[in-house]
């Protein structure tokens, strides 16, 4: 009678066990029991990865050895690919050590360097002693013949290697669905870069070009094309999505404002990256001063809800600049703080800017947020420590050098620099009006269905700073957008206009994604160096002890059972 139930007990819990598998094939359930729901993959990356209808193959170069804070983005790095592929099987990767091999060590290190693979040094601890390490945070995505690079290592200026690696784990979702997005998405955006008042020339911004050609549609604008047929380039620029205004130096008519009002009430997106300050030689003292650049910008912008004002920003927390000291061979180079290049870290928490690194400004003026009905976000401002300067001014280096001597060693002046943060980066969203509503228009437009005075809903970005987007150049070759090749630093310009384009254009939600927090706990490096050998006896012993209470305790019983 027992045996015949524990048949039947077993039978049944085989059935249960064979019926469970079955079903696991078809029905799929994580759970994200985490309190930042650092595993719950956002919906835009769900879309993405679930559009993969081949394999999607991924090469991980983070193998080899790591300190603790590395190993954590690299544990963190495999627990996202596994959600990845648990989602869709067609996701495959491989973790890859490209240092492995020494024999072909300089040839590897070549063709990654060729690849835009830039290696990151880091420091080892073992047993007390600090070696260097040369690792590759990079993975590369090869999807139906195209081939993607996706940055893992996020670089923050002033950062510890925790907080570099921190910043890294919060950007991975995002670095890896951008870099899918860009494989298996078709190009369905289009940008134009307007032409003809005087921008920046395209190896000026030949790395921002390159960047974006890689999500969007682009192509030049020129906009001298108004003179002759004003409706027809209107009708032209309203089948790009966004307008690109890089640096204009040359005033816009009042028929150019008004084909870009008239884009701008049809719902075209636009980028406004203005100078209106610009720096001029005296020819007979040869002395540079910054002198005001009206752009005849002032009535569109101010319409639109704020208003550039020609004066310059001086500001404490700035980017250096290098200068040669000395004469010849015997000459020296030496930076110094530069108050005209004011550095930005922004702590707003808006997608744009979640997770930049400090953006260089170079000349920058403040702008005046009005009180209008559209929406409007301060992306960027300055640090409290600023000060307003009245154009013209003279900006010679020998002028201001001793000024930074003196900051640099007694500390900043509270009183020269009380104007407190001051905006310099502004998104706008909503209903615009149009500049040129009850005033005589420059041109008529035949064409009604695009001749509005109020818009659609659209956003637009005004930069008080054209220099933002330019790049600098090594034998002809440009740079990376945001690269100081004197300094050898990488700011956060490049991040923060191509994290502004999509914002401007995406419809998915992706840019969204920067936004997720993950709070990463790490090992304190010199507590865990005093306290080593405590914790390795407590692993050690504490096994020992415990299995030999349990064995004793067992014995016990056991002789006290059968002891009769």
């Amino acid at each position: 009678m027992i045996a015949s139930k524990n048949i039947k007990f077993v039978a049944v819990l085989i059935a249960v066990v064979v019926l469970s598998n079955v079903l696991s094939q078809y029905l799929y359930k994580r759970f994200d029991l985490t309190q930042d729901k650092r595993y719950t993959i956002a919906k835009a990356t769900e879309i993405i990865i679930e559009k993969a209808a081949v394999p999607l193959i991924i090469d991980v170069f983070l193998e080899g050895k790591f300190p603790a804070e590395f190993r954590r983005l690299q544990a963190e790095t495999k627990q996202l690919l596994n959600e990845f592929s648990a989602r869709n099987r067609n996701i495959q990767f491989e973790f890859i050590n490209p240092l492995e091999s020494t024999e072909n060590l300089e040839k590897i290190e070549a063709e990654f360097f060729k690849n835009g693979l830039i290696p990151a040094e880091v420091q080892v601890r073992d047993n007390g002693k600090i070696s260097i390490e040369r690792i590759y945070p990079w993975a590369m995505a090869y999807y139906n013949g195209k081939t993607v690079k996706i940055p893992l290592l996020k670089n923050t200026l002033g950062a510890t290697s925790q907080e570099r690696v921190h910043n890294s784990i919060q950007n991975l979702e995002y670095a890896f669905a951008d870099g899918f997005n860009k494989l298996i998405n078709a190009k369905s955006k289009t940008v134009a870069v307007l032409k003809g008042n005087g921008e920046l020339e395209d190896k000026q911004i030949a790395s921002f070009l390159k960047t974006t050609r890689e999500y969007y549609g682009i192509a030049p604008f020129i906009l001298d094309s108004v003179s002759q047929n004003p409706e027809r380039t209107l009708q032209q620029l309203t089948t790009f999505d966004l307008v690109v205004i890089a640096k204009p130096t040359e005033a816009f008519t009042d028929a150019e404002k008004y084909v870009l009002d008239q884009y701008i009430m049809n719902g075209g997106a636009s980028l406004w990256l203005l100078d209106v300050i610009e720096q001029k030689q005296d020819p007979q003292t040869g002395k540079m001063y910054a002198v005001a650049n009206d752009l005849g910008l002032n009535d569109l912008l101010f319409k639109y809800g704020l208003r550039i004002n020609p004066t310059l920003v001086k500001d404490m927390y700035s980017a250096p600049i290098v200068l040669a000291q000395g004469t010849e061979e015997d000459s020296q180079y030496q930076q110094y703080p530069w108050f005209f290049y004011p550095l930005v870290a922004s702590a707003q928490s808006h997608p744009i800017v979640t997770n930049i690194e400090g953006v260089k400004f170079e000349y920058a003026a403040p702008i005046d947020v009005l009180d209008t009905d559209v929406k409007k976000t301060v992306l960027l401002s300055s640090s409290p420590l600023t000060s307003f300067n009245i154009l013209p001014l003279e900006i010679n280096f020998d002028l201001y050098i001793p000024q930074f001597l003196k900051y640099v060693n007694e500390g900043p002046n509270p009183e020269a620099f009380s104007a407190g943060e001051i905006p310099l980066a502004v998104l706008l969203e909503g209903t615009f009006t149009s500049a040129l509503k009850n005033r005589v228009k420059p041109f008529k437009i035949k064409d009604k269905s695009i001749l509005k005075d109020q818009s659609v809903p659209t956003k637009m970005i005004v930069v008080s700073d054209g220099d933002l987007i330019k790049n600098q150049f090594d034998k002809n070759r440009p740079l990376p957008t945001g690269f100081d090749k004197m300094t050898q630093t990488m700011y956060g310009n490049s991040d923060f206009l191509l994290n502004s384009i999509n914002y401007l254009l995406d419809d998915t939600g992706l840019i969204n994604i920067r936004t997720k927090k993950i709070t990463i706990p790490f090992l304190d490096p010199q507590k865990a160096q005093n306290d080593r050998v405590f914790w390795q006896a407590i692993n050690l012993l504490l096994p020992l002890v415990l299995l030999g209470i349990f064995g004793g305790v067992f014995n016990y019983y056991r002789k006290r059972k059968y002891a009769c």
